[in-house]
């Protein structure tokens, strides 16, 4: 079974055992249709990191911009760490990057050269244990190593309890008065187990459909 299938098959997995194990989910399943997390994409793991800081507090649309701007200087290929170690600083200004991404950037290339990120061993690790090597690089926090873990790795049980928007899918699907703390989120996600990324999926798309 090639990957794009085995893919297919987990989506349609998990919508069933979250629509069985919670009808709340499973009515926002239903408003909002056919599940389209992806989970792989065909990024380096250096290179997907890299495109995670330059995404960093910026719309879609201007963070891809750049990112297309710092591929063209490498013949609109994914760079690898030693070419983002010899690019100068005000190229890689030039191409958009903040000068604290740039050093951002600089530090994570530096640190996977040397060994001390292995990256090509994160598909053989835990989800805690990713989280980890990738948070010990500065820019990189947990939210962005659990949308490596999602949007990257494909790991089907990943719950982003810092992020807002599906703070306010819950609150939304639990009717709330208050965005729920982290410490709340992670209780509620529990029950989404073990396919809390589809469920994410489903709590952010549930912003953009009606009751």
């Amino acid at each position: 079974m090639s990957c794009k299938a085995r893919h297919a098959a987990l989506r349609r997995k998990a919508v069933r055992h979250l629509s069985a194990a919670d009808p709340a989910m499973g009515a926002v399943i239903a408003r909002v249709g056919r599940c389209a997390w992806q989970g792989r994409t065909d990024h380096t793991h250096f290179g997907y990191v890299l495109r995670c800081i330059v995404y960093q507090q910026l719309s879609g649309k201007a963070a891809a911009t750049i990112f297309a701007r710092v591929q063209a200087m490498y013949g609109d290929a994914l760079p690898t760490p030693d070419q983002i170690l010899k690019t100068p600083v005000p190229k890689l200004r030039a191409a958009g990057l903040s000068e604290r991404k740039v050093e951002y950037a600089k530090e994570l290339a530096a640190r996977v050269k040397s060994g001390e990120l292995p990256l090509e061993k994160l598909d053989a690790m835990s989800d805690d244990a990713v989280i980890e090597s990738l948070v010990a690089v500065r820019g990189i926090g947990r939210w962005t190593a659990q949308m490596v873990m999602m949007f990257h790795l494909g790991r089907p049980d990943v719950f982003p309890e810092l992020d807002l928007g599906v703070q306010k899918g819950v609150q939304k699907l639990l009717k709330m008065r208050k965005l729920p703390t982290p410490e709340r989120m992670t209780v509620i996600g529990a029950r989404w187990a073990p396919y809390r990324s589809v469920a994410t999926w489903y709590l952010w798309r549930s912003l953009d459909v009606p009751e």
